[in-house]
């Protein structure tokens, strides 16, 4: 069982920068790819980037690749997802995510284990 609890969510304007962090517990860390995911209001959820059990390889949205960047510290068990020249269309709950396997998917249904979001609003 992984537990993952998400942080630095918040209100900024539109080109500012936030960096999302997520810590885990439990389970094997190390051994998973992890996953940031986003919902916005009245939308569907999408996938934003993952990053693979070991960090050598990342893959982003379209919508955020040159302005986010995924990262991980297994000695920390943490992934972080920094997020520059934010737009309105960023604003959305942002989950951390766990996958059963090593290798990065965008998929969601290969994660098995979520946190329980936090909020990002960008404002005009």
């Amino acid at each position: 069982q992984v537990q993952l609890v998400e942080s630095g969510g918040g209100l900024v304007q539109a080109g500012d920068s936030l960096r999302l962090s997520c810590a885990a517990s439990g389970g094997t860390f190390g051994s998973r790819a992890m996953g940031w995911f986003r919902q916005a209001p009245g939308k569907e959820r999408e996938f934003v980037a993952t990053i693979s059990a070991f960090g050598w390889r990342t893959i982003y949205a379209d919508s955020v690749k040159g302005r986010f960047t995924i990262s991980r510290d297994n000695t920390k068990s943490t992934v972080s997802l920094q997020m520059n020249s934010l737009k309105p269309e960023d604003t959305a709950d942002y989950y951390c995510a766990a996958s059963g396997s090593a290798q990065p998917m965008g998929d969601d249904k290969a994660y098995d284990y979520w946190g329980q979001g936090t909020q990002v609003t960008v404002s005009s």
